[in-house]
Formats: C-alpha cells, structure tokens, sequence
C-alpha cells in the first residue's frame, strides 16, 4: 500500500536540527584537503614540463611558484600533505575498531589539526 502522507514526513535528520559533529567535519575536510593536493600536484608539474621546454616558459613558470602567491599555495600544500596523512592514519585507527568512542575520537580530532599544524612548521623550519 502507497504512503499517501509521503511528502510530509521530515527528512531524517531533518537539517533544521542536525548540528555537524567535529568529527564529521574533519572528516570531509579530509576529502577537500585530497582534491587541493590534486591542483596544487598539477601546479608543480606544469613546473617540471615548463623546465624540459624551454628557459623562457620555464622562468615564467617558476616566477608564479616563487611568488608570494606560490609561497602561499605550496605552504598551504605541505599543510593539506600532514593533514591528509594523520587523517588517513586516524582512518587505519579507526578499521582495526579502535578509537572508536565519541571522547576518543574527538581526541583524535583535535589531534589531527594541531598535529598537522606542528607538523607543517617543524618541515618550513628545517627546510
């Protein structure tokens, strides 16, 4: 038989009451931190290829990653690299059905973003 009061029931969970949770969040930052790493990979190889065509396109290239717009996309991009690669080890954590709980994996979270944070200077700084 047909739910006739189909279009009004709320959706589950309805968005006027769903508050994010950090772990979520972190979480799909994650997915957007992996897609950035994707264009900041294509900016260093039209680097590599401007370098095997010739020495002007290569001073063009290099000239837009040395820039403070370059200083700023691979600084960001060293940042996505430690952040994406805590997540991903939170994620192994999480398969062997560990760390599960909520105070835990909260924990985590917070581990994550300072983590990848200390992460990133330490590199600037011994690089």
């Amino acid at each position: 038989m047909a739910d006739v009061n189909r279009g009004n029931r709320p959706l589950s969970p309805h968005l006027s009451i769903y508050r994010p949770q950090f772990t979520s969040m972190t979480s799909i930052f994650t997915r957007i931190t992996g897609n950035a790493l994707l264009v900041s990979a294509l900016l260093v190889v039209w680097w590599f290829l401007a370098a095997s065509y010739s020495e002007a396109y290569f001073e063009t290239a290099n000239a837009v990653i040395t820039s403070w717009f370059g200083d700023i996309v691979m600084t960001l991009s060293l940042w996505a690299v430690w952040y994406h690669l805590l997540a991903g080890l939170r994620h192994l954590y999480w398969d062997s059905g560990r760390g599960l709980e909520l105070e835990t994996a909260e924990k985590l979270a917070y581990g994550l973003i300072g983590g990848s944070f200390v992460l990133t200077i330490l590199t600037l700084l011994v690089i």
